[in-house]
């Protein structure tokens, strides 16, 4: 896609609006997406790179210079999915570290939700309603996320009366996760409850524990902690999220002062990582929950990463 426009009577509107509305109006692209390709450069007003903000002036020259992505889901059997169970309600996978779990567009491929389509092909249309008209369901049979770095397990709705049921469990907190991190330092209490409310920060990369000068909206997040093993200057805990925010466990042991060893988004300048650490060392452990009336329990072993870093640990090194 190459398009050139030169303003005319369109001027003191705001580029990305007049975008949306001018040019892109017949077109599946978002506003979202159309300030990601200003912002990424493919799109510029007389050969310069703008903001979104960026008002038009009369006779401004605008270079439009993009594919259009797709419009539907990339299956993709080359994604390796480690099914652990499976029925005609859900789905049970114990995921690598390293995959994301669905796609930011629709021209990435390369995801877990890219492997499920492709071998539960069903699931596509398995999802929130609440999705607009012209969408694609990026999400198809998601109830819960992990983060790309974090392994473990992983249920998926097959159906969307299973969906419905499971997201209503998860809200209501009918769920008991359980994950195993290897954090920081030893811990003073060796069991105990994070209940701080976590926010988004002022540039939504993280969250942050809330204060009274917070701007983003604030949500109340609380986690159950216990200390499983502890080494020389690290510790195994076993922690229990009771809601379900982003980067939860993340955010609040870091608040305690005891990272996860690896995370690269929440960490403490002082503290140093041991060398076979690439990536933050948090699994998700268990899963267990009630759907039709049916007991569900999985649980996933750690992968090899995790447990060469827990050796390496206990060998006191």
């Amino acid at each position: 896609m190459k398009k050139i426009i030169t303003i005319k009577d369109k001027a003191n509107q705001r580029v990305d609006k007049f975008l949306k509305k001018e040019v892109f109006f017949n077109e599946k692209i978002t506003r979202g997406e159309i300030i990601r390709q200003i912002k990424d450069g493919n799109i510029l007003v007389n050969g310069k790179k703008i903001k979104p903000s960026y008002i038009l002036k009369e006779k401004d020259k605008i270079e439009i210079n993009f594919e259009k992505k797709s419009e539907k889901l990339i299956p993709n059997k080359d994604i390796k999915l480690n099914v652990i169970y499976k029925d005609e309600n859900i789905i049970a996978i114990n995921k690598p570290a390293g995959i994301s779990v669905h796609p930011v567009n629709l021209d990435d491929d390369n995801t877990l939700v890219n492997g499920l389509i492709c071998q539960f092909p069903e699931i596509k249309n398995v999802g929130d309603p609440s999705i607009s008209s012209g969408q694609v369901n990026i999400r198809p049979g998601i109830v819960h996320r992990l983060d790309k770095d974090t392994s473990g397990i992983m249920v998926v709705a097959r159906n969307q009366k299973a969906f419905e049921e499971l997201k209503n469990k998860f809200k209501n907190r009918k769920v008991e996760k359980k994950y195993l991190a290897i954090v920081h330092g030893k811990l003073e209490n060796k069991a105990g409850v994070v209940e701080k409310p976590l926010a988004r920060s002022s540039d939504y990369k993280k969250q942050i524990v809330a204060n009274k000068k917070t701007r983003t909206t604030i949500r109340p997040a609380m986690t159950e902690y216990k200390v499983v093993k502890e080494f020389r200057d690290y510790s195994l805990v076993e922690v229990s999220p009771k809601t379900g925010r982003t980067h939860q466990i993340r955010a609040h042991m870091t608040s305690i002062g005891h990272p996860i060893a690896g995370d690269k988004i929440y960490k403490l300048k002082n503290f140093k990582i041991a060398g076979l650490v690439r990536r933050q060392m948090l699994h998700a452990k268990s899963i267990k929950f009630i759907l039709f009336e049916k007991d569900y329990s999985f649980s996933a072993e750690f992968p090899d990463d995790f447990r060469n870093v827990l050796d390496f640990l206990t060998k006191g090194r």
